[in-house]
């Protein structure tokens, strides 16, 4: 499931914007449908217009976003309750879901396979993509409206960065589901039955500003003519 709802505010139809020639969305269809893993590569959207250009790349939209699901409280999970309902009604089941976010388009089908095997491997019941922190966690904190930075860092943060150790974030590629599971928690879940597939970096952009779209599409330029 790609969830394409429109209207974004930071980037203007973020999600069918051009990158280096091709709708952002495509990118995320393409490497669901070159990875073999699933029967229907679906795209969540309330537009006529992202499904025409969806279908056009070979994904399946027989039904839209509904109106409750398409505003910007409404969360990526409630969207993927509503799909698998959807679904349900025109009697088809999954064993498992994997959302897939149109904003994450260096992931790859080589990515989308390894989750998998991780699942697999670790019989859990949900995967989640990370990638390496750029920074460690201590060297961030709240400024106050003064900008003055007393307190700011603690002790461990003055520590050599090797010596921090490595810290893993959520770089929000991949979220694989067991079907069932995720029905009845309604959503994701970071317990013992949830583990990580490690992404590099270098496929973990993650599309919010005119600045990441500049990276992604230098990256592809570079990986197609190095």
């Amino acid at each position: 499931m790609i969830p394409a709802r429109s209207g974004s505010k930071g980037i203007l139809d973020k999600n069918i914007q051009l990158l280096n020639g091709k709708p952002l969305i495509a990118y995320s269809i393409e490497a669901a449908i070159q990875s073999r893993q699933f029967d229907t590569v679906h795209v969540s959207t309330d537009s006529e217009a992202y499904a025409e250009i969806s279908c056009q790349y070979g994904a399946e939209v027989p039904f839209l976003r509904s109106p409750e699901t398409a505003t910007d409280a409404a969360s990526s999970w409630e969207a993927l309750l509503e799909v698998l309902r959807c679904y349900e009604k025109l009697g088809q089941h999954f064993d498992t879901v994997m959302l897939l976010q149109p904003t994450s388009p260096l992931r790859t089908a080589e990515d989308i396979c390894a989750a998998y095997q991780v699942m697999a491997d670790k019989n859990a019941k949900t995967v989640v993509s990370v990638c390496e922190a750029e920074h460690p966690p201590f060297w961030s904190n709240l400024l106050s409206a003064d900008r003055c930075m007393d307190g700011f860092l603690d002790n461990a943060a003055l520590a050599p960065r090797q010596a921090l150790g490595k810290y893993f974030r959520l770089n929000g590629a991949i979220y694989l589901f067991n079907v069932s599971d995720f029905i009845v928690r309604g959503s994701i879940t970071y317990d013992k039955h949830c583990y990580a597939y490690v992404m590099p970096v270098e496929r973990s952009v993650d599309i919010d500003s005119p600045l990441d779209m500049l990276v992604a599409e230098t990256i592809l330029q570079y990986q197609s003519n190095p």
